[in-house]
């Protein structure tokens, strides 16, 4: 504690205001169904095909990179 009686915090944890705003307009977050799992399970496993998709193509560019070096060694 400081000097005054008053518990020092840290510059970027905000003054009464923010506490505030935080308590009475951001509200509870339970209220939110699935919000932490990522919605519907359409989204679930709309966001799994795109990872999919992604690593897919991520692993061709490297065979493309790969075989490009091979190509130029022989060369």
């Amino acid at each position: 504690m400081s000097e005054d009686g008053a518990a020092t915090r840290s510059a970027g944890e905000g003054g009464r205001f923010m506490r505030w705003a935080f308590r009475h307009l951001a509200g509870p977050a339970e209220g939110v169904q699935g919000a932490v799992q990522g919605g519907s399970t359409e989204a679930r496993e709309a966001w799994k095909r795109d990872l999919a998709e992604r690593k897919r193509y991520t692993r061709e560019q490297r065979e493309r990179k790969r075989a490009a070096k091979e190509a130029d060694r022989r060369s």
